[in-house]
């Protein structure tokens, strides 16, 4: 093997799915140079999608969440520097600084810094016992206030705040969650699928407040009440704030590349840098799915733009060009979405919310776009299928259940007989 110092080396910023994905993408693709992943956290590689579900139920420990470990990540020839401070990128220079001083050279650099949550804009939001959940930090925070019969009011009816009230009412929690729109998942799916969501929270014992604007928070150290613009005043033990994610692109701005609503990059996940890739919730990518600019928050998003750029660093053209796809857990529910719904001209439900299995399929102009399926993985995957290939199926066979799901496509796509 080469000496270090003549060997190239890519520096990965960020150390959650699209930094890991990258560097192992790099490995499988004989990548042989040097590879660092600086991650602000100080603990190794680790999967979020169960810190709202598993991890806060207790389910699982710690260490099943992480994704490679410190000694596999050596065997690996990936350098992990856990708890660093990334705070320049030099680009003539070719190297990042941390807030420590120390400057890391890089011959190729990926970002793949994702995103903060985004803050309540009132005074009160900075105390104690109002949170957000991005991190095991955060959870391990979250459950020193986790105690039975203590009220838990969550700020946000997106997949976040519906999956933390699920594990919350389970555990014995007085639950109360506010949405500012007239439903929860209003920004991502229909009102059919919104209403049964809702009713089954409530049915559970969550308290759903839709329309409700928050105005204030009340409380010295800790808040106590939150108050609404109807004048309600809600008494609080813990405040979950789910209300969005921002991109974070202070760095990639402070460097010059170009942004805008994420890091700009192009389908080989290039950023304006030639020598910088990007990859994950930090970015806005152009996707021929949806024909237009997109950033994504997502595992798959992640994981498969962090591919595209594995492989760009690695001097192979491999566009990215995958559908986007979401699941989310609730109670024994599993909601799995594909594609997206909006500016839908058609839409159609296969299956009975009464059930807790169905699926809406949306058209536009005839073509399948997107599926949102609850309990029906054969529906997603299929769906999947359809809408990676442009299909266009018969919506009414699609809807009828007495007809199977791959019957309904394959007669509604046969050629009619011209006779």
């Amino acid at each position: 093997m080469n000496d270090a110092s003549n060997r190239e080396h890519v520096v990965i910023v960020g150390a959650g799915q699209a930094g890991y994905a990258v560097a192992v993408e790099l490995r499988k693709l004989h990548y042989p140079g040097l590879i660092t992943m600086l991650g602000q956290e100080p603990h190794s590689p680790y999967q979020r999608p169960p810190l709202s579900k598993a991890y806060l139920a207790g389910e699982v420990t710690q260490d099943k969440l992480t994704l490679m470990s410190g000694p596999r990540l050596q065997d690996a020839g990936i350098e992990f520097v856990g708890g660093a401070d990334v705070v320049g990128i030099d680009r003539q220079r070719k190297c990042v600084s941390l807030g420590n001083g120390r400057l890391i050279p890089y011959d190729r650099l990926a970002l793949t810094i994702g995103g903060k949550n985004r803050c309540l804009p009132l005074p009160g939001a900075d105390r104690c016992n109002v949170m957000s959940l991005r991190s095991i930090d955060d959870v391990n925070r979250m459950r020193t206030y986790w105690k039975l019969g203590a009220h838990l009011v969550i700020i946000g009816g997106g997949f976040i705040g519906l999956e933390v009230a699920a594990v919350a009412v389970r555990a014995g929690l007085r639950v109360t969650l506010l949405e500012s729109l007239p439903q929860v998942l209003s920004r991502v799916t229909v009102p059919e699928v919104s209403q049964f969501f809702e009713e089954v929270h409530r049915t559970a014992g969550v308290e759903i407040r839709t329309n409700a604007q928050v105005t204030g928070l009340e409380g010295a150290t800790a808040v106590t009440h939150v108050l609404l613009a109807d004048g309600s005043r809600i008494e609080a033990d813990l405040v979950l704030v789910g209300i969005g994610l921002v991109p974070n692109t202070g760095l990639a701005e402070e460097a010059g590349l170009e942004c805008k609503d994420g890091i700009i990059v192009d389908e080989f996940a290039r950023t304006s840098d030639p020598d910088i890739v990007a990859a994950g919730d930090c970015t806005s990518h152009p996707s021929s799915y949806a024909d237009r600019r997109l950033r994504l928050e997502s595992v798959q998003n992640a994981t498969d733009q962090a591919r595209t750029a594995a492989a760009t660093l690695c001097g192979h053209s491999k566009p990215y060009r995958a559908v986007p796809w979401f699941w989310s857990d609730q109670y024994d529910l599993k909601l799995q979405m594909v594609g997206l719904s909006a500016n839908h001209d058609c839409r159609v439900m296969r299956g009975d919310p009464a059930s807790q299995s169905f699926s809406v399929f949306y058209f536009r102009a005839g073509r399948l776009i997107a599926a949102d399926s609850v309990n029906r993985m054969q529906d997603h995957m299929l769906a999947r299928q359809l809408i990676a290939q442009g299909a266009r199926p018969d919506p009414q066979r699609m809807a009828d259940e007495s007809i199977g799901l791959r019957e309904a496509v394959a007669s509604s796509q046969r050629p009619t007989d011209s006779r």
